[in-house]
C-alpha cells in the first residue's frame, strides 16, 4: 500500500474510542491540567499502531484549538488524547478552554498518513502536481515550516491561494522561493 494511502479506522468502535479518548483527555485537562494518561493496550490492535493525527476543536461555529503530529513518535490512541489536550489548553492562538466551553465544543480528527516528499524545482510544478481537497501540504525551507490539513482546501479551493497562506503561515512571503525549499504531502482521514 502506497503511503499516501489513508489507513482507514474501518470499525465504528474505533472511531468512537477515539473520539471518546480526546473528549476524555480534555475532561481530564479541565479537572488536573495534563493530558488523560491512556494505557494502549486497552485499545483495539489499530488504535495501537503508531500513528500522527491533529485534533481540530470548533465552539460556536469558530475555530478554538488545532494541535497535531506530523509523524507517528506513538500509538495513534496515545497521540489522540495528547493532541486533543494541547489543542484545547495550549494552542497559543487561544485562551485554554473553560469548563462553560466543554459541552458545546465539536473535536474533530485529521488521522494523516506518513508524509511523502513531492519534488518540485518550482512553485508552478508544484501547483500543477497538488490534489486539491486531497493533499495535506508540508512547508519547510531552513527554519519556517507550516502544514495545512487536507480540510483546508474547504476554504482555500484554488492551489495558488492554498500555497500562498501556507507561505503566510510559515512566516514567509507570498512570492518566496528558494532552491532550500522543501514540500511533503500527506492525506487524513476525518472523524467527528
Amino acid at each position: 500500500m502506497s503511503q499516501t494511502q489513508p489507513l482507514p479506522l474501518k470499525s465504528p468502535e474505533d472511531r468512537e474510542a477515539l473520539l471518546g479518548v480526546a473528549r476524555a483527555s480534555i475532561r481530564h485537562g479541565i479537572e488536573h491540567g495534563s493530558p488523560l494518561p491512556v494505557d494502549p493496550d486497552r485499545f483495539s490492535p489499530r488504535l495501537r499502531e503508531p500513528a500522527a493525527c491533529f485534533v481540530t476543536l470548533r465552539w460556536s461555529g469558530q475555530l478554538r484549538g488545532c494541535v497535531g503530529s506530523l509523524e507517528a513518535t506513538r500509538s495513534l490512541v496515545e497521540d489522540v488524547a495528547h493532541n486533543a489536550f494541547a489543542s484545547a489548553f495550549r494552542d497559543s492562538r487561544f485562551q485554554p478552554l473553560t469548563e462553560e466551553e466543554e459541552a458545546d465544543l465539536e473535536v474533530h480528527l485529521s488521522i494523516l498518513t506518513p508524509p511523502e516528499p513531492l519534488p518540485c524545482l518550482s512553485e508552478a510544478e508544484l501547483l500543477s502536481k497538488l490534489r486539491p481537497g486531497i493533499d495535506g501540504l508540508i512547508l519547510q525551507d531552513g527554519p519556517y515550516r507550516a502544514t495545512f490539513l487536507p480540510s483546508v482546501w474547504e476554504s482555500l479551493e484554488e492551489p495558488k491561494k492554498f500555497l500562498t497562506e501556507l507561505k503566510r503561515k510559515a512566516g514567509l512571503s507570498e512570492d518566496h522561493w528558494s532552491d532550500g525549499i522543501r514540500f511533503q504531502r500527506y492525506r487524513a482521514e476525518s472523524v467527528e
